[in-house]
């Protein structure tokens, strides 16, 4: 991400979270590991051995991805669940973008 779409991503997560103060650390460490996983994706994750295909290991980006990825999973929860309406049944902006993201609209 570029620095000027690192601050409007930032500026959307803080709208999700109402300005809330408390939560501003998690919305940086968010876009932080957004950065971290794409750049990631864009390394190999296997290396397969030259002279047996049969062979193979995870790199250490693949490594990295996997922890990366769980660490971003712990902060969307811990975001959702500061959003979240006590049980209200309408959607929160934060589930409304996360959805819109995984479908990839965005």
């Amino acid at each position: 991400m570029g620095a000027y779409s690192v601050m409007n991503r930032r500026e959307e997560l803080i709208k999700l979270i109402d300005n809330d103060e408390s939560l501003i650390p998690l919305v940086d460490e968010m876009i932080y590991l957004e950065e971290q996983l794409d750049y990631l994706r864009t390394l190999p994750k296997i290396v397969v051995h030259p002279k047996d295909p049969t062979k193979q290991k995870a790199t250490v980006a693949a490594k990295q991805y996997k922890e990366f990825l769980q660490q971003y999973v712990n902060v969307v929860r811990t975001l959702k669940r500061a959003t979240d309406d006590d049980g209200e049944e309408a959607e929160s902006p934060l589930r409304a973008w996360a959805k819109k993201r995984n479908a990839g609209q965005i």
